[in-house]
């Protein structure tokens, strides 16, 4: 597609920008002035039909299957885009007085009532932007009850299937990460006894885990980790897998975050927008951020902990990411949340079974939400993973996660989610096999591609190399 300078001609607008329009600025030094804007001279119907030509070669959840393991890319009511638009809660202002925000206030009570119930915690703050914004603000408050109890520990475990953003959440706050290795994919009960101690400050785990398993021993996990004070922190990424059905709070878990853009439907991808709410058991409620909106009589009003860590966002979250998870559970309802897990298990399992015959992996058992394949058995043709993800685009879908979590050689990690119809599925089932087929007969196809996209495969070397964060 031509850029708009190179469709640009002199005399095709007539509006003259820098003659029009002028903006006084008082006190702005001459060095920060343009001396000219330097804009594309095109007519109004180019400038538009080129951006409508742009849009159409997004790939979205809205155009097609995105099934990115761990990510829970599930297709986003629109009714619930409409409702978050409306000018009510579009421009409402944070600092406008009490009174006249108790609509709102009530919407994120309701939704911190609902969080407490379907993650089995006794308080929760809506602050936190994101998954990981959620973690560090989980692990901080066991920061600070462990420093009001006196004890110096500085040891986070986490499995070796963990998310990357685990080890990172942990580093921030200066603590040293203790990896254990898995035992048929699971936590093994055994490697963990013989790490945890006096310094263990908490166990780091999603569960189901990445490789979509229940951890089955999570009882027994969790009276390791007690048996030596430490907590067991919840990392909610995959909860699309149990939602409804159990609860993290009733396994031993004393403090969870969990992703509102991915279990509740909202939009998310390309750096946001997110909100990773943050629930915790009553012995550290009196740890979360402020403020904290608290109903008495119907009046819904805002309190201080009384040992809170402080501010870790403005106001209160996200808002409009709240507002559409708070619609998504009213209109599903909790027997409505329930059948979601319940959908997004069959499709996961249907998918595995069907495919790993074509991209078997050392672990071949019942899952939850995600399956994790591999690729390994091509790479006598030449041919890798990345290839394969590659080669899916020419089928019009977007790839699976590859390469993790990183104990599955050539890993292909696919989470369908409850949205996708059997149609979709079947389509992108008959695709991995062509796939699987074509490397078997000609896998310099494979090796090569995609072939049909605007934008053929980069020197992934070079661009590594040479990177270039800004054009």
């Amino acid at each position: 597609m031509e850029l708009l300078k190179e469709i640009s001609k002199e005399g095709k607008n007539k509006f003259d920008i820098e003659d029009d329009i002028y903006i006084e600025i008082e006190n702005l030094e001459e060095k920060y002035l343009r001396s000219e804007i330097n804009l594309p001279d095109i007519s109004e119907v180019d400038l538009i039909r080129h951006f409508i030509s742009l849009s159409k070669e997004n790939y979205g959840v809205d155009n097609g299957f995105y099934p990115l393991g761990s990510c829970t890319m599930k297709y986003n009511p629109k009714i619930n885009e409409e409702i978050a638009k409306k000018e009510d809660f579009k421009y409402f202002h944070p600092l406008i007085s009490i009174e006249y925000s108790q609509g709102l206030l009530k919407i994120m009570w309701e939704m911190q009532e609902f969080l407490k119930i379907l993650a089995g915690m006794d308080a929760f703050t809506l602050q936190p932007k994101a998954g990981a914004h959620g973690e560090y603000t989980g692990l901080r408050i066991m920061w600070e009850y462990f420093n009001d109890k006196g004890e110096k520990r500085n040891k986070v475990i986490l499995p070796d299937s963990a998310h990357g953003t685990n080890p990172a959440s942990s580093s921030m706050l200066g603590l040293e990460v203790i990896e254990i290795e898995s035992k048929d994919g699971m936590v093994d009960p055994e490697k963990l006894s013989e790490v945890v101690d006096e310094k263990t400050f908490a166990l780091m785990l999603t569960n189901p885990n990445t490789l979509g398993f229940f951890e089955k021993d999570i009882l027994k996990i969790k009276e390791i980790l007690k048996s030596k004070g430490a907590l067991l922190y919840y990392d909610g990424a995959n909860l699309n897998g149990f939602i409804g059905i159990a609860r993290p709070g009733d396994m031993g878990f004393d403090a969870v975050h969990l992703n509102l853009h991915k279990t509740f439907s909202t939009p998310h991808g390309g750096g946001g927008p997110g909100s990773g709410p943050v629930g915790v058991k009553e012995f550290l409620k009196d740890y979360l951020p402020y403020p904290l909106i608290e109903n008495e009589e119907e009046f819904y009003y805002f309190s201080k902990p009384a040992k809170s860590i402080g501010k870790v966002g403005s106001f209160f979250g996200n808002f409009s990411v709240i507002l559409k998870a708070y619609l998504y559970i009213r209109e599903l309802g909790f027997d409505g949340l329930k059948e979601v897990s319940q959908i997004a298990v069959l499709n996961a399992n249907y998918i595995k079974e069907k495919l790993k015959k074509y991209y078997p992996s050392q672990f071949d058992r019942l899952v939850k939400h995600e399956c994790v394949l591999s690729g390994k058995i091509y790479k006598d043709y030449g041919v890798k993973t990345v290839d394969i993800a590659k080669r899916i685009m020419d089928y019009g879908f977007h790839p699976p996660t590859i390469y993790f979590p990183h104990i599955v050689d050539e890993a292909l990690m696919i989470e369908p989610t409850e949205t996708e119809n059997k149609e979709t599925l079947d389509k992108f089932i008959d695709a991995m096999i062509k796939i699987s087929e074509e490397i078997k007969n000609n896998p310099e196809i494979v090796k090569n591609a995609p072939l049909n996209t605007k934008i053929k495969r980069p020197d992934e070397l070079k661009a590594n190399k040479e990177l270039k964060v800004k054009w």
